[in-house]
């Protein structure tokens, strides 16, 4: 089983997913849409990944303010999370997302990727360092709970 890994933004859905021992992300597309509220395609392809890949659950980014204040991003996140929850039956987890963006962008510089050329993979990117921040805390946790038995 796999974790699925979602940055949203106005147009655009970063995916990624979990390898099937849930230690790494990998992002895998961006679903794009043409209008904001208009979610019915990009549920349907999510739903299709879910099959594709085996997941388990779904950890979402919540875009908070730098001071932690929720914003209308966080209260259209949560808005996603509820319509995910109920169409998927998945859990969705929310991820602090804060300067998620601005990593992949930095990973992506770091990589030689032109300017031009970032805005085409940043959301992928951003969906897999959110899910890897997840899965790292996981494993951490998991090791914490280990070596206090």
């Amino acid at each position: 089983m796999r974790i699925m890994g979602l940055d949203y933004g106005s147009k655009t859905m970063g995916v990624a997913v979990s390898d099937a021992l849930q230690i790494t992300a990998q992002g895998i597309e961006i679903i794009r849409r043409n209008q904001e509220n208009k979610l019915r395609r990009t549920l349907a392809r999510i739903e299709e990944l879910i099959v594709e890949y085996d997941v388990e659950r779904i950890v979402l980014g919540f875009p908070k303010h730098m001071n932690g204040t929720e914003g209308e991003r966080a209260e259209k996140s949560l808005e996603l999370k509820e319509k995910l929850e109920r169409r998927t039956g998945l859990p969705v987890i929310l991820w602090d997302e804060r300067l998620t963006t601005v990593s992949a962008d930095k990973v992506m510089q770091e990589a030689g990727i032109r300017r031009e050329e970032r805005k085409e993979h940043v959301d992928r990117i951003a969906a897999a360092l959110i899910l890897q921040g997840y899965l790292d805390l996981q494993a951490n946790t998991g090791l914490q709970e280990q070596q206090g038995e």
